[in-house]
């Protein structure tokens, strides 16, 4: 069984938390979830008032405080993590390595064990700095996943291209056959 950490920052895009959580649990992953609080006005905001209990109930929710959960340590077996969606601030903490909440520390305790790192970052126009730290986070082995929606499958409406989103980051930790949908030509 595979077991993965999946945080979510304050970003816009809070339905890619749920999609992706949805994703992991008919994969039967394990889910260790770290939500920041300023992604939990955005899932408020967003997703409505259930949207952080759902959220919670299909996985083990760690206080993001609590820098000494198993999931900040490289001894916790862990097959990678997403952060979805990823602001701006926790990319910048991450690609500097300021691990001052659980999520920025999870975050650095998987990129130095080697493990896959995708961060669904959400932002646009990018400036500069935002550019340098996508720079910074691919050189450490993080993967730059902007949610940008697949428009060769024509998608029907928003839910299909949160969930085909949500599904190409879980595929992107390789744990399981890929359920994303493919191009077909």
């Amino acid at each position: 069984m595979s077991r993965v950490v999946l945080g979510v920052a304050g970003a816009s895009g809070a339905a890619l938390a749920l999609a992706t959580a949805r994703h992991l649990t008919r994969l039967d992953a394990d889910i260790d979830l770290v939500v920041s609080s300023a992604a939990e006005r955005t899932l408020l905001a967003e997703c409505g008032d259930t949207a952080l209990a759902d959220l919670s109930a299909m996985a083990t929710h760690h206080d993001r405080a609590n820098i000494g959960a198993t999931i900040a340590s490289g001894s916790a077996p862990v097959d990678g993590m997403i952060v979805a969606p990823c602001s701006m601030r926790s990319l910048a903490a991450i690609a500097n390595g300021l691990d001052d909440n659980l999520l920025t520390r999870a975050a650095s305790v998987q990129l130095k064990e080697r493990r896959p790192v995708v961060l669904m970052t959400r932002e646009a126009p990018l400036t500069l700095a935002h550019l340098r730290n996508m720079t910074a986070a691919t050189e450490m082995g993080a993967i730059i996943l902007p949610p940008v929606p697949a428009f060769y499958l024509r998608p029907e409406n928003l839910d299909q291209v949160v969930d085909q989103i949500a599904a190409r980051a879980v595929d992107l930790l390789r744990i399981a056959p890929p359920i994303a949908l493919d191009w077909k030509g």
